[in-house]
């Protein structure tokens, strides 16, 4: 089937109107200030090899979805870290620090975030211990290993791999550096999220002819979201209707959305989408995301090969993008609620919408990245 029906097929999972979205910039920069997010990009901006990551066309895209323009961020070029990630966890090793160079930095991951605690611990020379779940790819373990983290294997999932970080890290005095907040653990995950808000601030710089009319954000535990909300508070002088995507196996932001408050949600299969495989928003993230987000949006796996092969084969856009896992729900997303008529109206998405996408990751599992080309 040629790629002009073909996507024409592809079909969003579940869909939620936010009844108490009411985007506030003042009451968004209380919790993420705009203090917090101009240093991080005064820091940033002076690390060795910074540059803004490429915002690319999705021209041939927009075509075929009778847009006006789909703006693609590239954070496959992030550093030489391969995700967005960089900009948040080793941003937060450097402030939580402080010069204290006998700490021992400590983490939970799916694999990126990992692998920027890890960067940054071997930036400021200080050891570094990273647990992972069964889940994660022995290549993204051998990444975080390069960087001179001990990385430790536990049986279960994520949330496993976290619990156990926890214990071991009160155990022993270490440093835990996370993107997730808990009770009497916030400053590290505001950190990190004035990290991830450099991209805004990029792509602020970049899209200056156009408003952005629709964004949609990825959520795992809703970090990266949350701080691209707060972006737009900071640096846009207009609010676009912000969608949050998520797979329909693992809709934590959506449920909590739904409820009015942070629902727990029982994972029955982990998505392909392991970063954002996650069952519970963060509690920062959530005070961020449940009055700003408009709608959220879930998609099934079932897209992920073919829009990691489409990226690659220049189908989309005039360049060749290498786009992981978690770089594909964007995308889907866009093209399932294009191809709903009635949801296309619901969200006003026209021949005059400018569509902002993060391509949140590359190759960062080069096993699984290829057996999604080849799939």
């Amino acid at each position: 089937m040629p790629l002009n029906s073909e996507v024409l097929q592809w079909k969003y999972r579940n869909f939620l109107i936010n009844k108490n979205s009411k985007f506030n910039k003042n009451e968004i920069l209380k919790i993420l200030s705009s203090d917090d997010i101009d240093e991080a990009y005064k820091t940033i901006l002076n690390w060795d090899n910074y540059s803004p990551t490429p915002l690319i066309s999705l021209n041939k895209l927009n075509d075929k979805l009778k847009l006006n323009k789909i703006f693609y961020k590239d954070e496959s070029k992030r550093f030489h870290l391969k995700s967005f990630k960089a900009l948040g966890g080793a941003y937060a090793v450097e402030k939580i620090i402080k010069g204290n160079d006998k700490k021992v930095i400590s983490t939970a991951t799916a694999g990126n975030h990992g692998r920027s605690v890890a960067w940054g611990s071997q930036k400021n020379n200080l050891e570094c211990k990273i647990f992972i779940s069964e889940f994660v790819s022995e290549s993204r373990a051998q990444v975080m290993r390069s960087f001179g983290a001990d990385v430790i294997r536990v049986k279960g999932n994520y949330e496993d791999s976290l619990n156990e970080c926890i214990k071991q890290s009160k155990k022993n005095n270490w440093q835990i550096v996370q993107d997730v907040a808990w009770e009497d653990y916030k400053l590290v995950p505001k950190l990190t999220m004035a990290g991830y808000s450099v991209m805004m601030k990029e792509v602020s710089e970049q899209i200056t002819n156009e408003k952005i009319s629709h964004i949609i954000l990825q959520a795992g535990v809703g970090g990266m979201a949350a701080a691209m909300v707060a972006g737009i508070a900071r640096y846009l002088d207009h609010i676009p209707q912000i969608i949050v995507v998520e797979p329909d196996s693992a809709a934590c932001v959506l449920e909590s959305i739904k409820k009015g408050k942070i629902e727990k949600i029982s994972i029955e299969k982990e998505s392909i989408m392991g970063g954002m495989s996650c069952g519970e928003v963060s509690l920062v993230p959530w005070e961020i995301l449940k009055n700003s987000v408009h709608f959220c949006v879930t998609v099934p796996d079932d897209y992920i090969s073919k829009t990691v092969k489409y990226l690659a084969n220049k189908e989309f856009s005039e360049e060749k993008i290498i786009g992981g896992e978690c770089s594909t729900p964007g995308i889907a997303s866009l093209i399932g609620l294009s191809n709903d008529h009635e949801t296309r109206k619901k969200i006003s998405l026209n021949e005059n919408s400018n569509v902002l996408l993060f391509g949140c990751e590359g190759d960062a599992d080069e096993e699984l990245y290829q057996k999604l080309l080849a799939g």
